[in-house]
């Protein structure tokens, strides 16, 4: 009798086993954008807003995230958005993580060091992946979701050497930047020798910087300092290091801090 039992209770647990459904959890949409100007087509990851789809009247700002692939930083800064919009630090934004397929090639300008060209032979195309963002990118983005007139940019490490090239000679492209750890040191700091170009007194700058060593801290303090200098005519900065933090564990910790200070503008 009692193996009888035991051998009606399994075949119970095993129906209700096999009638349970999985369902995906989706975390947002991915989009093919053929570029032109790259000759390639480029992945883009998309997190939209809670009642992004009921809202429809809604316009929403967008933070566009370099080194947005999946398996990146594209997934944990969507949930870092995510927690700072549910107890209401941001307001709802939209999420574009750009995904990589030659990080070297986009994100960095041409050098004169030798060694580097060696060792990273395709460096030296972020002109034309600048180019992507402005005129393709961008308005694909405008084209395809609810947005309004407001856009931050988001880079670390080589990223974040990106964002700083666009913010002193194109500030007007986006509104925010936030740049963590950026790699100020390729080739010989040349770009600390540019001034912003054409500032916009309105754009706020998130500058910061871990533990991560002098060649990655004095440029960054120095290029604070220079923006600073604008005074008045040149944008809102805020210079926060974070010495608690190194170059792998920053990003996350800066986001944090940084969406909030750019929401509020104080």
């Amino acid at each position: 009798m009692r193996h009888l039992l035991a051998i009606l209770l399994l075949g119970i647990i095993g129906i209700q086993a096999s009638s349970a459904q999985s369902n995906p959890f989706t975390l947002g949409e991915i989009h093919q954008l053929p570029s032109a100007v790259l000759n390639e087509t480029r992945t883009l990851n998309v997190y939209l807003p809670d009642n992004y789809q009921q809202a429809t009247s809604r316009k929403y700002p967008v933070i566009y995230l370099l080194d947005g692939s999946g398996n990146e930083d594209f997934i944990h800064v969507a949930g870092v958005i995510q927690f700072l919009t549910m107890i209401e630090q941001i307001p709802p934004v939209i999420l574009v993580g750009i995904a990589n397929v030659d990080r070297k090639r986009d994100f960095t300008f041409p050098t004169t060091v030798k060694k580097d060209k060696e060792d990273f032979p395709t460096t030296g195309g972020s002109a034309n992946f600048i180019r992507f963002i402005d005129t393709e990118l961008q308005p694909y983005v405008r084209n395809h979701f609810r947005t309004n007139d407001t856009s931050t940019l988001i880079g670390q490490s080589l990223g974040g050497l990106l964002a700083t090239e666009i913010l002193l000679k194109h500030p007007a492209m986006f509104n925010n930047y936030v740049i963590v750890s950026p790699s100020l040191w390729w080739d010989h700091e040349s770009l600390l020798k540019n001034k912003i170009n054409e500032p916009v007194a309105s754009t706020r700058v998130f500058l910061t910087v871990g533990k991560e060593g002098k060649e990655m801290e004095v440029p960054a303090r120095q290029l604070g300092e220079a923006l600073k200098a604008a005074g008045t005519k040149g944008p809102k900065v805020y210079y926060l290091p974070l010495p608690e933090e190194t170059h792998l564990t920053i990003l996350h910790n800066a986001i944090y801090k940084a969406l909030p200070l750019i929401n509020t503008g104080k």
